[in-house]
């Protein structure tokens, strides 16, 4: 079968100057991509700010034959995310892709978490996905076509000690991701996540020495696909690290009703049946998982 390629296709990532997102640039600008790349160029922790970051990944790809802007702002305001979906417009005349992938990391455990640790996680992960998506997905609808790929986490799907903010913010990912992919079904947007174990900035002080077999170049090629126009689906989630990928599914048990005579006892009495997964359902949206209540009850 033929490459893969994104000729004429203009894709916005966010943290592009360094791991995943300078990964993610490198690959689609190879495959004919214009990218804007974003990164405010701050610590892990994400304050500071480098322009340079930006700017050194424009220059790879230029070096390498292909074309790309940097652009600096934040994700974290509306005015930010306005500014970067413009960059693509004032550089490209149009944008058809945005790969949210800017986040910073403030962990600390719950009993320990102040405002300060929680808020700037949420407004760059969460709130930066809506800041950036948004005026690109006004674009999307007019030209009836869009993709998006969201980065999520098993630190959010999963849970994971000392990162209640970052995981609320990821797992709040998972959310607008499938909402997303119910509004844009007639524009054809599609909008899919990714939930990436990958060496990163805010990885590598982590994992040890397992960090080395586990290098971006593991998750890009999944996050091409999830981009790419020929890509099949929408509103899911993929597990993706070291040459792995696996689909991460939220899943109905077939549970218990009783419309007669529901009680705290009976809840108790049947908890288990409640819980049992033999014959689980995959529900696509809401309506989906309606029905399967509305057919328990009939």
């Amino acid at each position: 079968m033929a490459d893969l390629g994104f000729d004429g296709k203009v894709a916005i990532i966010t943290g592009a100057g360094g791991g995943l997102g300078h990964s993610h640039a490198l690959e689609l600008a190879k495959r004919g991509a214009l990218v804007v790349v974003n990164d405010l160029g701050g610590t892990v922790d994400g304050t500071g700010s480098d322009a340079s970051a930006a700017q050194k990944v424009v220059d790879e790809i230029k070096a390498a034959g292909g074309e790309a802007v940097a652009n600096h702002d934040s994700v974290s305001t509306p005015e930010g995310g306005e500014a970067i979906v413009q960059s693509a417009i004032d550089a490209f005349g149009r944008v058809d892709i945005v790969i949210n992938n800017a986040g910073i990391l403030r962990d600390k455990s719950f009993h320990n978490m102040t405002p300060d640790l929680v808020d700037p996680v949420i407004d760059v992960h969460l709130k930066g996905a809506f800041n950036v998506t948004r005026p690109a997905w006004i674009r999307f609808r007019e030209q009836g076509y869009g993709r998006v790929v969201n980065t999520s986490s098993g630190a959010g799907v999963f849970g994971n000690f000392g990162q209640a903010n970052y995981g609320a913010a990821k797992m709040g990912l998972v959310g607008f991701t499938r909402v997303l992919a119910v509004e844009g079904a007639k524009a054809n947007i599609k909008v899919n996540a990714i939930a990436p174990v990958a060496k990163s900035r805010m990885t590598e002080d982590l994992m040890g020495a397992l960090v080395e077999k586990l290098g971006p170049e593991f998750v890009t090629p999944l996050v091409a696909w999830l981009a790419h126009e020929d890509c099949p689906v929408s509103g899911e989630v993929y597990s993706v690290g070291g040459g792995h990928i696996a689909r991460v599914f939220i899943g109905v048990t077939q549970g218990y009703t009783n419309t007669g005579d529901l009680s705290v006892e009976d809840v108790r009495d049947h908890f288990e049946q409640i819980r049992n997964e033999d014959g689980y359902s995959v529900p696509a949206n809401l309506n989906e998982e309606l029905g399967l209540t509305l057919k328990a009850l009939s």
